[in-house]
C-alpha cells in the first residue's frame, strides 16, 4: 500500500529518541541512553538554562529528570542566551521561549513595577536584554523600556562623547599640515626637522624659513568611517556601546559615518544615528552571521578608499564562506582602505573569537583585537593619523591576533 502523498516522513528510532532526550534534559541519567554531541550539546544547554534548576542549590536535573524553572542565567548571559535560541529553533519555537523566559527570569516584574526600576542600576547587559525582548514585551511597558534604555544611553553619552569628539577633532586637525600658520598653531617638532639644513652655529640657532603648522579646523568631510556591527548574541554589549559611539560621530562634520548592523541580513541604521535610542531598537540581537556579505554592503559605501576606515566589530565566528570574507578584506587594505576587526567593544574583558580567522586576517594587515570603550576614541584618533594600529594596541596593553604561519 503506498503512503499518503502529504505525510509526513517516518522518523527513525535514533531520532525519536534524541528528540525525546532534548524534551526531558538531563544527563544520561534520565533514562533516555542518548549521548548529545555537537550542536545538540549547545540547543541542549540553552533549554538547560531556562527550564533546568539553577546549579547553585535545588535539585539537580540529571537526578530528578525533569526541566523546570531555573533562574542561573545571570544579567550579561541573557542577551547571549535570547540570541542563541534565535540560532537554533525556527521563529514559533523563540516566541515561546521568549514569552518564558519573561516570566521564569522574572524580567517582567522589573518592567511592571516603576519602583523596582528606581532600585535597580540600569546597566549595557539590562540595554541588550531589553532589546532582546522588545518584541513580546507588553504594549504597556515598552514606554517603561524606553526610559530604562534612554537611562543608559545618556549615561554612555556623557562618558563617551566629549573623549570622543576631543580626540578625533584633534587627530583631524593635525592629519592635515598648515604651512602659514599662527603661533599657537605651530607644529614645532615638523618644523625643526624641517629647517636643520638652516642651523646658524654661531647662533646656536635654526632659521626657521619653513613653518609648519596644524591644519585649522574645516568643516568639509575628511573622513569616511564605518562601523560593521555584528549582532549575533554574544556581542550584545558591543552592539550598545557601538551605536553609541556612532551616534557621536554622526555629529562631527568632517566625518561621515556610516553605521550597518548585520546577521545573516544586513541592515543599514546610518539614517537613525541622530537618535541613538530608536537606533538601538532597530537593532535584532541573535540568528546567524554572515560577515563577508555585510563586509560587501560595506565596501559599496566607500567612496574614497585612502581616507575611509572601516570598523568590524564581530567574534569572527562566521557562517558564510570564510575564504570569500578573506579575499574582500585583501582587496579593501590593497585599495588603501584602514580595515580593523574589534572582535569586542565592551568593558566584559577578553572574548571568545575565532582565533584562526583573526590570525588569517592579521596576514592580510588586519589588526584584530578587543577594545574597550574607555580607549575607543583614542584608537579613532589613531586610525585618523594612520599610525601603526598594532602598535597603538601593543602601547595600551591590548593583545592582537598573530598572523597565521603560512
Amino acid at each position: 500500500m503506498n503512503a499518503a502523498p502529504n505525510a509526513a516522513p517516518a522518523i527513525s528510532a535514533s531520532e525519536r529518541l534524541r528528540r525525546w532526550r532534548l524534551l526531558l534534559g538531563g544527563a544520561a541519567a534520565d533514562g533516555a541512553g542518548c549521548t548529545l554531541t555537537g550542536a545538540d550539546l549547545h540547543i541542549d544547554r540553552v533549554l538547560a538554562s531556562l527550564y533546568d534548576v539553577g546549579l547553585e542549590g535545588g535539585d539537580d536535573p540529571a537526578k530528578t529528570g525533569q526541566r523546570r524553572g531555573g533562574s542561573e542565567l545571570s544579567q550579561p548571559n541573557v542577551a547571549r542566551w535570547l540570541g542563541d535560541i534565535r540560532k537554533y529553533f525556527p521563529s514559533t519555537v523563540v516566541r515561546v521561549l521568549q514569552k518564558d523566559a519573561l516570566e521564569r527570569l522574572h524580567l517582567n516584574q522589573l518592567l511592571l513595577e516603576p519602583e523596582l526600576l528606581e532600585a535597580v542600576e540600569p546597566d549595557v547587559h539590562l540595554v541588550a536584554t531589553l532589546l532582546a525582548l522588545r518584541g513580546v514585551i507588553p504594549a504597556s511597558t515598552r514606554e517603561t523600556a524606553r526610559i530604562v534604555v534612554r537611562k543608559v544611553v545618556d549615561e554612555l553619552m556623557r562618558r563617551l562623547q566629549e573623549p570622543l569628539r576631543s580626540a578625533i577633532s584633534g587627530a583631524l586637525n593635525r592629519a592635515e599640515r598648515n604651512y602659514r600658520p599662527r603661533f599657537a598653531e605651530m607644529d614645532w617638532p615638523r618644523t625643526i626637522r624641517a629647517n636643520l639644513r638652516h642651523y646658524q652655529a654661531e647662533y646656536q640657532t635654526i632659521v626657521p624659513e619653513t613653518r609648519i603648522g596644524f591644519g585649522r579646523k574645516r568643516e568639509r568631510t575628511q573622513r569616511q568611517v564605518i562601523l560593521c556591527i555584528d549582532q549575533s548574541g554574544s556581542m550584545a554589549a558591543s552592539v550598545v556601546y557601538s551605536s553609541i559611539c556612532g551616534a557621536v560621530m554622526a555629529s562631527l562634520p568632517a566625518v561621515k559615518t556610516h553605521l550597518v548592523v548585520f546577521d545573516t541580513a544586513v541592515v543599514d541604521l546610518t539614517e537613525q544615528l541622530d537618535d541613538p535610542v530608536e537606533l538601538l531598537f532597530g537593532t535584532q540581537l541573535g540568528g546567524g552571521t554572515d560577515i563577508n556579505r555585510a563586509v560587501g554592503y560595506c565596501q559599496s559605501l566607500i567612496q574614497d578608499p585612502a581616507n575611509t576606515i572601516l570598523v568590524l566589530i564581530s567574534d569572527l565566528f562566521e557562517g558564510g564562506v570564510a575564504e570569500n570574507l578573506l579575499r574582500r578584506a585583501n582587496d579593501l587594505v590593497q585599495s588603501g582602505v584602514q580595515f580593523i576587526a574589534l572582535l569586542a567593544l565592551a568593558d566584559s574583558g577578553a572574548p571568545a573569537y575565532d582565533r584562526d580567522l583573526a590570525a588569517r586576517l592579521a596576514l592580510l594587515d588586519v589588526p584584530s583585537f578587543a577594545c574597550t570603550p574607555d580607549l575607543f576614541p583614542d584608537l579613532m584618533a589613531a586610525a585618523i593619523k594612520r599610525e601603526d594600529i598594532n602598535q597603538w594596541a601593543a602601547q595600551n596593553d591590548l593583545a592582537t591576533a598573530r598572523p597565521a604561519r603560512v
